[in-house]
């Protein structure tokens, strides 16, 4: 088929989108999940942790107390591979977010790639740092109860159990 794609008005493409994203149960309780999704994936960030840490530790025997440099910057980097290994993979989730049965979806209808996942969370991480946890407030207006940074990068977290 050779008719345009369009979402929100906006001319995406040659093929015809479903509107499968139209669908209003898909949306159903995702703000609660996606809270708990979170909490869920910073245990879980924060149980990577100790075997990255025991790793730069040993390093930092190795180096001289040089190695132990990278203490300072290990929880953003287990962190960011973390995201990118579950956001960006198959599921297009996190454990927590498997946990809570939801995922992240592009609008355009591609799949979530590592890059993505990664600007995903690091402008979720710097939206939350400037405007604390109003950022949720934004999901009470905006369709489809996306949050800033879904807006800016147009993706939406709907449920995967419907």
């Amino acid at each position: 088929m050779n008719a345009t794609r369009t979402i929100d008005g906006e001319i995406l493409g040659k093929e015809i989108v479903a509107d499968r994203l139209d669908d209003a149960s898909l949306y159903d309780g995702v703000r609660t999940r996606r809270i708990f999704a979170f909490l869920i994936d910073y245990m879980i960030v924060a149980l990577l942790l100790i075997p990255a840490g025991v790793i730069v530790l040993l390093l930092g025997l190795l180096t001289f107390g040089l190695g132990w440099t990278l203490f300072a910057i290990l929880f953003p980097i287990v962190a960011i591979l973390y995201v990118w290994t579950t956001l960006g993979g198959r599921r297009q989730a996190t454990l927590g977010m498997r946990a809570m049965s939801i995922r992240l979806e592009r609008l355009d209808g591609r799949p979530v790639d590592g890059m993505l996942a990664v600007v995903h969370s690091v402008f979720f991480w710097a939206a939350n740092a400037v405007l604390t946890p109003l950022i949720l407030l934004v999901s009470l207006f905006a369709d489809r109860k996306r949050t800033l940074h879904d807006l800016l990068l147009g993706t939406a977290v709907i449920r995967d159990d419907r």
